[in-house]
Order: structure tokens, then sequence, then C-alpha cells
């Protein structure tokens, strides 16, 4: 399996505990992704922040409709730093994801960097570089387009 990855950074005009609070409040989730992956959280996390153990299941559909389930868990999380999801159940073979917030003279700089890996060995690398890959960039670009809307006024 062929380990991808995908690295996207945002500049944020804000203070970083507005920054912390809204990221680390899973339900946020939903307004930072596009709605035509009719993206639902199906664990209830009324109130709860992340925290490292954390287990969220989702149902998401990225393709033709197609609804799936993922289960990601909050693997690490220091507060106001960083915080890592990684895929327990869903359609990656591999899923690894690191939200990093950095502190800057303009704002709080925001990276999200993805590893992935798709199954079905070669036939899984064609499958990324006709699409996954390219949904994935357009998933990010429509987040940070939400979220400079957010912080960026």
């Amino acid at each position: 399996m062929k380990i991808h990855a995908l690295e996207k950074k945002v500049l944020l005009k804000a203070d970083l505990d507005t920054v912390w609070e809204f990221f680390s409040t899973p339900y946020n989730l939903n307004e930072i992704t596009p709605p035509d992956m009719s993206f639902e959280i199906l664990t209830d996390l009324q109130g709860k922040k992340m925290f490292p153990g954390m287990i969220i299941n989702y149902k998401v559909r990225p393709l033709l409709n197609i609804p799936l389930r993922w289960t990601t868990e909050i693997t690490h999380c220091e507060e106001k730093k960083y915080f890592v999801d990684e895929q327990r159940f869903g359609p990656y073979s591999f899923w690894h994801h690191l939200h990093k917030f950095e502190l800057k003279d303009q704002g709080v700089e925001m990276t999200d960097l993805v590893h992935f890996g798709l199954p079905f060995g070669p036939v899984g690398d064609i499958v990324n570089a006709i699409y996954v890959e390219n949904r994935l960039k357009q998933i990010f670009e429509y987040r940070n387009a939400i979220i400079e809307k957010r912080f960026n006024r």
C-alpha cells in the first residue's frame, strides 16, 4: 500500500483561544464539510471537547450519494497546539490527520497534514490518481474557504 500525503495551511486572523475552541468541538466539523457529502455525526458528543481516546462515528456520502460509515479516534491532543484523528473503520486502509495550530504575528496558522492509503493495492493507487486526491483537495479548499470567512472578516 502506498501512503499518500496532503498538506494545507491557512492563516486565521483570530486569537488562539478562539480558533482552538472552534476546532476542538467535534460538532463544528459539520460546518466545514461540503454539503454534498451529507456528513452526519452519529456519536452523541453534545458539549464535549476533544480528548485522546475519543471515538467519533460518522456517516458520509463522498461518492454517488452512497452512504459510508467512518469511525475515527482522537489519538493525540495537546490543547491549543494540535490533535490527531486516525480512522479505525472506514473507506481508507490508512488515515492519519494532524491538525496543528501555531501562533504567528498575524494570527494562527492552521496546518492540516493528512497521510492516507487506499485498499486494493495498485487499483487503489489508480483510484487515488483519478478521483480521491482531487476530491480531498476540494474538501480542504472548501473547508479553508469556510474558516477564512469565519475568522478573517
